[in-house]
């Protein structure tokens, strides 16, 4: 659906993106991910028609973005960091105003317009202006305004910003449902909804790409182990003993003595195997309850800081 390839951009002297290319598939939900200055942003202007690119190639469906840009835009619905909205309108007349500028037709403005506003659940505040709505409505405006004209790509760019954790799981839940009909690029330095929402992710660093993996995938290629952590009651011995004999596990200790016979133990695995099920197992034949059994597998956060934590300079994003 979207390809990127050996896409370069100077500004001046100034080499902002760096011969970058990865692609989308259809249906796909890609996190794209960069500390700021990293060329993030300059390469979501080159692949929304904002900015040309120095060198390199950008097609959404098929339709070169420099060579054919009404058709390749006409794939594309944006949200920006700041979404357009023009705050004297209402909801339904700023909705109907994209709607003339994207082309729709006349006969499917009101029957799109009621799908989308039902879908963003922005239809109780269609006649409201635009700067009396909280955050919250405005960023499912913005999301709103790119779904016009039924767009078979969405780009977000921090969606999330500004929002309270209330909103912030509703607009999560949105993305999700979104990335049912469409594909979606999302930016976002929440990197905990990034990992929430996200199937893949595409780290970029000084204006390269860094990394490029399902979370999971990348997981694994920071840490040679899969650890896990469980806390359970039982004998101590005993029980590392037999999570040491479980099939794929590598090591088991004891990690911190707790009361009322309940310890916690750490499980480290090969990092393609998952033992959670025979841990469980192993466990529950003997009598031992278990209380709680979490991951300590590198977070995406973890991940992110360890592949950008070189020093970024003479970047501009």
């Amino acid at each position: 659906m979207i390809e990127i390839r050996n896409l370069v951009k100077y500004f001046g002297d100034i080499l902002a993106v760096d011969n970058i290319s990865f692609s989308v598939q259809k249906g796909e939900i890609l996190g794209f991910l960069g500390p700021n200055g990293a060329g993030k942003s300059t390469t979501m202007n080159i692949l929304t028609g904002f900015l040309s690119a120095t060198s390199g190639t950008v097609t959404i469906n098929g339709y070169d973005i420099l060579e054919d840009p009404q058709e390749a835009k006409k794939c594309i619905g944006y949200l920006p960091e700041h979404p357009p909205l023009y705050l004297d309108m209402t909801v339904i007349e700023y909705l109907g105003f994209v709607s003339e500028l994207k082309g729709v037709a006349k006969e499917e403005r009101i029957r799109q317009l009621a799908e989308i506003m039902k879908l963003t659940r922005i239809t109780d505040v269609a006649n409201r202006l635009i700067k009396n709505l909280s955050k919250g409505y405005r960023q499912r405006v913005g999301i709103a305004q790119a779904l016009v004209g039924a767009p078979e790509v969405l780009v977000l760019d921090e969606p999330t910003i500004g929002l309270d954790p209330k909103q912030i799981i509703e607009i999560r839940n949105l993305i999700k449902e979104l990335g049912k009909l469409h594909t979606i690029i999302l930016s976002s330095h929440i990197l905990s909804e990034v990992q929430a929402v996200c199937e893949r992710v595409v780290i970029i660093n000084k204006g390269a790409i860094a990394a490029e993996d399902t979370p999971a995938g990348l997981s694994r290629q920071m840490d040679k182990t899969s650890r896990i952590q469980i806390s359970a009651e039982g004998p101590v011995r005993d029980i590392v003993q037999k999570l040491r004999l479980i099939p794929g596990v590598q090591h088991a200790e004891l990690s911190q003595e707790k009361d009322n016979n309940i310890n916690v133990y750490k499980i480290e695995s090969q990092p393609d195997q998952d033992v959670r099920k025979q841990i469980f197992y192993e466990m529950a034949r003997n009598s031992w309850p278990i209380i709680e059994m979490r991951s300590l597998d590198p977070t995406l956060e973890e991940i992110f800081l360890q592949v950008t934590s070189s020093s970024r300079q003479g970047r501009k994003g």
